[in-house]
């Protein structure tokens, strides 16, 4: 098994840094690890408080940035391949496979999207992200011109989705308006969720195919919240077919709920229309279904 290269983690310290030493912040801020684990790390050398080896005792002060340089380990394999919809000099738009992360993250870090794509277009930046289960378009900028015009034309880019949920739908058309914000998580400390103090989040959804007890759903994504059409779909009570995280109400499962990164679900990024930053044509890109998301 072959070890990555490492990475190096940077944060920038907070007024919540305050009354907290180096040891009991890295505890309470970054649960994945223990506190055996965080310790092990200091005595190795690997954390730093303003460029200095940290030892652990250290009190913090916000402005401060606390690093570690995580040594290298084995990632999880993923697939490895991904098709170009469209490649100019301002424009890259890929069709990323599910199972591909899309950035670093979760124990991932070179077996991603971006990473691959960089091996090739090393001034790759992506315009949004998807999911690491959810499959399809992934547009990126290749200047920072266009990564300019581009996220500040970001609300009037059309996306459409297509996904497999449980449930046989009653109606044809959903306008789904469910607020979408962090709600507690058994695992983690909180994930994106239905709440009703979470941000406005609007999509559309068409039903294209009812199944024996599924039903094949267009989606229109008039937002862009974390996990939206996930959320918005189980909201409405038909959460995504193999969804291990959300149910029926778009909240956590109660009953051992995943992780937001589990996979099991179809959900696939189809199709965006939107104006060529440079030409100003209009540019309609569409990504293949896989086998489960086609009509019959």
């Amino acid at each position: 098994m072959t070890l990555n290269r490492g990475y190096c983690y940077r944060h920038v310290l907070g007024p919540e840094a305050l009354g907290h030493s180096v040891i009991s912040y890295l505890v309470s801020h970054f649960p994945h690890s223990n506190a055996a684990e965080w310790w092990a790390r200091l005595e190795a050398g690997e954390v730093l408080l303003a460029e200095q080896t940290a030892v652990g005792p250290e009190q913090l002060r916000p402005g401060s940035e606390l690093i570690w340089n995580r040594p290298g380990w084995v990632e999880e394999e993923t697939p490895q391949s991904f098709s170009v919809i469209l490649e100019d000099d301002d424009l890259l738009a890929v069709d990323k496979p599910s199972g591909l992360p899309m950035l670093p993250g979760g124990g991932f870090y070179q077996n991603t999207l971006l990473s691959l794509v960089q091996v090739r277009w090393p001034e790759a930046r992506p315009l949004h992200r998807l999911g690491r289960a959810t499959s399809g378009l992934v547009l990126f900028a290749l200047n920072s011109a266009t990564a300019s015009i581009m996220n500040r034309r970001w609300p009037e880019v059309q996306k459409q989705y297509q996904a497999l949920a449980n449930g046989v739908a009653a109606q044809d058309t959903y306008d789904i308006q469910t607020p979408i914000g962090p709600v507690e998580h058994p695992r983690l400390s909180s994930v994106h969720a239905a709440s009703p103090t979470g941000k406005p989040s609007r999509s559309l959804a068409r039903v294209l195919e009812r199944r024996a007890s599924t039903t094949l759903f267009e989606v229109d994504l008039l937002t862009g919240r974390p996990h939206q059409i996930r959320i918005h779909l189980a909201s409405i009570g038909h959460p995504l077919a193999g969804d291990p995280l959300y149910a029926v109400g778009g909240q956590p499962r109660l009953d051992d709920p995943g992780l937001p990164g589990d996979s099991g679900y179809w959900l696939h990024a189809k199709r965006v229309t939107f104006e060529h930053p440079t030409t100003g044509a209009k540019l309609e890109l569409t990504a293949p279904l896989p086998e489960p998301l086609r009509g019959g």
